[in-house]
């Protein structure tokens, strides 16, 4: 979790807009120390607190037929580095050969899946990837490789944060599939959501404090328990 050093950053994160952010992020190695020891903690206590509803999970999508229990995909993490994010299989088997944005309505969304999207169980498997060291409870949310091509500069900045399970980004777009309809959904994306989520993350990158990623793990949970 600490901070690598900015001349073992990969190339495309020697801009000026990394080394401001690194800069900032350097005077808080402490809170990424600290960060990193709670993702730890609270990650095995939840695995274990949360193992009885895991196995439950697992046997309502074995029961509506074949196919994996969890979905693997690969995302952008902390400096760029590519890591396989592990999530509950929500979809029939094959979709992903249909785009990786998820719409409104989704027709390959399965019946166990949408209530496990609802309130975002399908994440649970996500805490093995804290585990490793690929994620944070709070971060932004890795982004598959093709919308990470589309970074400007700036954006690219927050790849100096570990990715996160949830994020302001996330609470503010935690109804995105509505957004999402028509064949001209991955334009939207890239034009008009993307934007606003990447500026929601480097307010976050830029105020980073161990204080708000509380406040936002507390507006997660609100927001789930809520359905909003």
């Amino acid at each position: 979790m600490l901070l690598l050093d900015y001349r073992r950053l990969p190339p495309p994160l020697h801009t000026p807009q990394a080394r401001q952010a690194w800069q900032e992020l350097n005077r808080k190695r402490g809170q990424l120390a600290i960060k990193r020891a709670f993702d730890l903690t609270a990650a095995l206590g939840l695995m274990v607190l949360l193992a009885p509803v895991t196995g439950g999970i697992a046997l309502a999508i074995a029961s509506e037929g074949d196919g994996p229990i969890l979905f693997r995909q690969q995302r952008v993490g902390r400096y760029g580095k590519p890591f396989v994010i592990l999530k509950f299989r929500t979809m029939a088997v094959g979709s992903g050969a249909r785009g990786s944005l998820s719409l409104k309505g989704d027709s390959r969304v399965t019946g166990v899946g949408r209530v496990l999207r609802e309130y975002r169980l399908d994440e649970i498997p996500q805490l093995i990837n804290v585990l490793r060291g690929e994620m944070s409870f709070v971060g932004p949310r890795p982004e598959v490789p093709e919308f990470v091509a589309h970074y400007t500069p700036e954006m690219l900045s927050t790849l100096l944060l570990p990715v996160g399970l949830t994020s302001r980004a996330s609470i503010r777009f935690r109804n995105e599939a509505a957004l999402l309809t028509g064949r001209d959904s991955r334009r939207v994306y890239l034009e008009q959501i993307l934007p606003e989520k990447m500026a929601c993350n480097l307010e976050y990158l830029h105020r980073f404090h161990l204080m708000e990623d509380i406040k936002i793990l507390i507006d997660t949970l609100r927001c789930v328990l809520e359905k909003e």
